[in-house]
């Protein structure tokens, strides 16, 4: 009888590479840490800006508050000129203000979003995946940005086909859309911290109307800061949308303005939204 075959010495798999037929077998080893944090925060914007091809009405919609600001206020106030804005008419002054008021109208209210999911038990679903859940607020919020940003477009078109001197350099567009995002990402997630706070979306409803002119009247999104009492410039100071208006306003019509401290606040203050609203998430989804 021939003798049986010698069994093979075994090989460690790191003394031999594997080859591309080996990786049909042995599947490759998975990104771990923060190598897989980009990823997760890519799907989960690529889940929230799906929800836009199912239904765009929100678009339309929130685009005719802006349009009327600078149809009505700003025309008016063009003609009676009781508003300094050194040099350049008023409806050109306004139209960055709008331009970050209609971002943060949308940001403004995603936690009532956050709160459907978890009534309709989609959070849970959410919090028990791999994904951390800074990915999670960290997708959400700039899914919000991206929302904002298409609401910005809509902005700049009604602003130049009423005549607003805007810049058209593609790197100055892109620092406004930067400026946009950023906003916008903190509001959502002052949104889903508040959320997280008081768990119902009734209570968040009020919260948000509450806060949402205060922010926007306590901003120079509609006039200096240098004609403010002095108590509001302090507001102005510590609120986060006067520098998001003031990189608009820098950007779209080549004003004076201090871009890096500009973008400082605004990636501090959208850092800060994203540690504050994680921390909550847990109390929110109990």
């Amino acid at each position: 009888m021939s003798e049986a075959p010698a069994a093979p010495l075994p090989v460690s798999a790191e003394a031999t590479p594997l080859t591309s037929l080996d990786l049909l077998v042995v599947p490759p080893r998975a990104r771990t840490g923060w190598r897989v944090l980009p990823a997760r925060v890519a799907a989960m914007c690529a889940v929230e800006l799906q929800k836009l091809r199912h239904d765009r009405t929100e678009l339309y919609t929130r685009a005719i508050q802006p349009a009327l600001w600078l149809l009505i206020f700003g025309e008016t106030f063009t003609r009676i000129r009781a508003i300094p804005t050194g040099g350049i008419p008023y409806l050109d002054y306004l139209a960055p203000g709008i331009i970050a008021q209609s971002a943060m109208f949308i940001a403004i209210f995603y936690g009532i979003m956050i709160i459907w999911e978890r009534d309709a038990g989609i959070l849970t679903k959410l919090l028990v995946t791999p994904t951390p859940r800074s990915a999670l607020i960290t997708g959400k919020a700039f899914a919000a940005g991206v929302k904002a940003l298409i609401q910005a477009v809509v902005v700049v078109v009604i602003a130049a086909l009423l005549g607003v001197a805007m810049t058209w350099n593609p790197l100055r567009l892109l620092g406004v859309a930067v400026a946009v995002i950023l906003g916008s990402a903190f509001f959502s997630c002052l949104s889903m911290t508040i959320a997280g706070i008081v768990l119902t979306r009734d209570r968040l409803m009020g919260i948000g109307q509450a806060i949402t002119m205060p922010l926007f009247f306590g901003s120079n999104a509609l006039y200096p800061v240098a004609v403010m009492p002095g108590w509001l410039q302090v507001v102005s100071k510590v609120n986060p949308l006067s520098y998001q208006v003031d990189a608009l306003r820098g950007l779209l019509l080549g004003t004076h303005a201090h871009l890096a401290l500009d973008y400082g606040v605004l990636v501090l203050a959208a850092a800060l939204g994203i540690l504050s609203a994680s921390s909550l998430l847990g109390r929110l989804a109990r």
